[in-house]
């Protein structure tokens, strides 16, 4: 019961007595938190430091604050002087959805400090250091960084094992490497750009075939690239020449291929495997894990079997979608690579960074559109692949990391939609308003608009129950069961047949909160579908009610979810999807009155995977997805929801990721006319010191063979 005589503390709205006492900036924080701009573990660890130092400088506390609040939002670090320069880019505030606006905001109290004042304040070796000290302040790049010690240790041991890969490249006979480059690439068939349909010399060369000479002349190589540009195809001709410079070894060479998410995972091994089988590739394993699975998790712990002092066995380890992959899981996997072993990344730079803190790809591939080729890897590059690498490209003061990177610079994957790539192109280029709308004017058949005002509209609800490219295409299938005696091979191939169609499909937003946002949208799109009745039929074809109380969560047949927490005891992995559809059987006398969440799995021998919904502990409907959710996805028709008002969230990076799922077509729903320019305007920005860790350890010490 609360005490009628307790008076809640009246909120400061003074900035500067703010900044001068701690008792009041306290209570700036919980206001802070109660408007949504902090997470209250923010707060908590804010209150742990001045438990620890009472008579700790308001501003030190201010800068744990942000570096907490910024680890949150993907950010290993806080970059002092863009918070002071520029704290509307450097800080992800205010909020997507703020419930209101603060008394005094961090933006007023940044305002009263001067770099000079921060840096003082942040020399307090009970709490600031390079010892066991919570935070560290890193000033060499002479740019002050504050970190969180554990995101400050993850950065310097990935750093360090990039480091001393870059400057041990493995023994390579260049005679041979071109020899066995001119017989694989002989004889899998690939496309070549047309010399003449370009003015641009960098995309007249074989960027596939100088992406697999370089990743063989090092232990960590990058192969970036946009969609269909050709990253997997790249990868199967490398290993293919990384197997025949092996064939005469007394060991079989040892591949390991992963991806970030069980999604991602699978269609990197339908993609490989399909090209296995269509080359008749021996040696080179269609299987593929999530890296968490690669590395061995242990139950109900945060730690792995695989680390530095039991490391993986492997020769040779590809990572897909690696822009997905953040920065701890990445220092980890390359502490548990063994010091001889080969890495190979492949991802798509101008993507989506991790939701986790790092934008780990992004961070090295920072220079892979100049390439910066120094001239004697240029001269070795020619002397093993016959490319000649543009005089543009080459720059005399490369780093080492420059000169394990390649970006593959043409695309095949949009010949027959150009349009989605040239609007893609068009974002990554930051093009204009004006420019962007041209897209939507009727050239491309693959790409339509959708201006809408609400989710009420009806083309809204047209677009969503569209039998032949919305959701009414699994749907009807879904509803369409087999008999109830009908062996388990065909429900499983049945529930294999949904969940493929539901991939036809899907509708991605930039928010999470609001109309436009996924919550609202997917309670909306609930009500649509059920009122077109394609819930209801798949669910009356079941015999049973539309929805089914379970556990006390609602499901109901054709529901739609992704898994948002790995769940190691169920092999499922965050990101992973399902649908919820009837079973055979499970109760005396036959029938489909009970659901299973049917996943797809890479075994050709068992498709599917049933799971009970109750054993689902973390999943949420995915009628509509976040973008950042439908990384490592490809679907049929894509289509993109922008909010009505600019956001934070909006960004070059996102609207490019959203386009960039779409295979076939792609629909962009708007209404206010400003928010695709505006986001398009806007590029994510993640503080990190990866590059200049990296750099700085190599920079005059690595010499590359040429």
């Amino acid at each position: 019961m609360t005490d009628v005589n307790t008076k809640t503390p009246q909120l400061p709205t003074d900035s500067q007595a703010v900044l001068a006492d701690n008792r009041q900036f306290l209570l700036t924080l919980d206001d802070w938190a109660n408007a949504g701009w902090l997470r209250w573990l923010d707060t908590e660890f804010v209150v742990f430091l001045q438990h620890q130092v009472p008579d700790a400088p308001t501003a030190l506390l201010l800068a744990a604050a942000l570096i907490s609040h910024q680890n949150g939002h993907g950010h290993v670090c806080l970059d002092l002087d863009d918070c002071l320069h520029a704290p509307g880019r450097a800080l992800s505030l205010p909020p997507e959805s703020p419930v209101h606006q603060p008394a005094v905001t961090p933006q007023q109290l940044l305002a009263l400090l001067s770099r000079e004042q921060w840096l003082h304040t942040l020399q307090l070796p009970a709490l600031v250091g390079n010892d066991n000290q919570p935070l560290v302040l890193d000033t060499r790049s002479g740019r002050p960084l504050l970190y969180l010690r554990r995101f400050w240790h993850y950065e310097q041991t990935l750093a360090d094992n990039i480091q001393q890969r870059l400057l041990a490249p493995p023994p390579v006979d260049d005679l041979q490497l071109a020899t066995t480059l001119d017989s694989v690439f002989d004889r899998l068939s690939h496309h070549q750009p047309d010399p003449g349909s370009t003015v641009d010399p960098a995309m007249q060369q074989d960027w596939q075939r100088i992406a697999c000479a370089l990743a063989i002349r090092n232990r960590f190589a990058i192969i970036t690239g946009g969609p269909g540009t050709g990253k997997t195809t790249t990868v199967v001709k490398l290993l293919a020449v990384l197997q025949d410079l092996h064939q005469n070894a007394e060991q079989p060479l040892r591949i390991r291929l992963a991806a970030p998410t069980g999604k991602a995972a699978a269609r990197l091994s339908a993609s490989i495997t399909s090209q296995l089988i269509r080359h008749d590739l021996q040696g080179i394993p269609g299987d593929v894990s999530t890296v968490h699975r690669l590395l061995g998790p242990i139950r109900n712990s945060r730690f792995f079997r695989h680390h530095a002092g039991n490391p993986l066995p492997a020769d040779v380890v590809v990572i897909d979608e690696a822009s997905m992959v953040d920065l701890e899981l990445m220092a980890l996997l390359l502490d548990a690579l063994p010091a001889q072993a080969r890495l190979i990344l492949l991802g798509d730079k101008d993507q989506l960074a991790s939701v986790e803190a790092g934008a780990v790809l992004g961070s090295l591939c920072q220079h892979a559109g100049q390439a910066r080729y120094q001239q004697n890897t240029a001269h070795w590059i020619t002397s093993v692949t016959g490319q000649h690498i543009p005089a543009a490209l080459i720059h005399d003061d490369g780093s080492a990391l420059d000169q394990s990177i390649t970006m593959l610079r043409y695309s095949h994957r949009f010949g027959q939609v150009p349009g989605i790539g040239q609007l893609a192109a068009a974002v990554n280029a930051s093009a204009s308003g004006d420019t962007l709308n041209t897209f939507f004017d009727g050239r491309f058949s693959e790409l339509q608009r959708l201006r809408i005002h609400s989710t009420r509209d009806a083309a809204f609800e047209r677009l969503i129950c569209d039998r032949q490219s919305g959701y009414g295409v699994y749907l009807t299938l879904a509803g369409e069961l087999p008999a109830p005696d009908a062996s388990s091979h065909v429900w499983d191939t049945w529930a294999q047949r949904v969940l493929q169609a539901q991939g036809q499909f899907q509708l991605l937003a930039a928010l999470r909160m609001g109309e436009f946002g996924v919550e609202g949208l997917n309670a909306r799109i609930e009500a649509i579908l059920r009122t077109d009745g394609l819930l209801s039929t798949a669910a009356d074809n079941a015999s049973m009610a539309d929805a089914a109380h379970l556990s006390g969560t609602r499901w109901y047949a054709g529901r739609p979810v992704m898994v948002t927490r790995n769940d190691y005891n169920l092999d499922l992995m965050n990101g992973d999807i399902g649908i919820a559809l009837p079973y055979p059987g499970a109760v005396p006398g036959g029938g489909h009155s009970d659901l299973r969440v049917a996943f797809p799995t890479a075994d050709p021998q068992r498709p599917v995977r049933w799971i009970l919904p109750s054993r689902l502990q973390s999943v949420e409907t995915v009628f509509a997805m976040t973008v950042h959710k439908s990384q490592g996805s490809e679907f049929t028709h894509t289509a993109l929801i922008l909010p009505q008002h600019d956001n934070p969230v909006l960004t070059r990076e996102l609207i490019y990721t959203g386009i960039t799922r779409a295979a076939k077509r792609f629909t962009l729903i708007d209404d206010n006319p400003t928010v695709l320019p505006q986001a398009v305007a806007s590029s994510v920005f993640r503080a990190s010191g990866l590059l200049h860790a990296i750099n700085s350890r190599t920079a005059t010490t690595h010499h590359l063979p040429g």
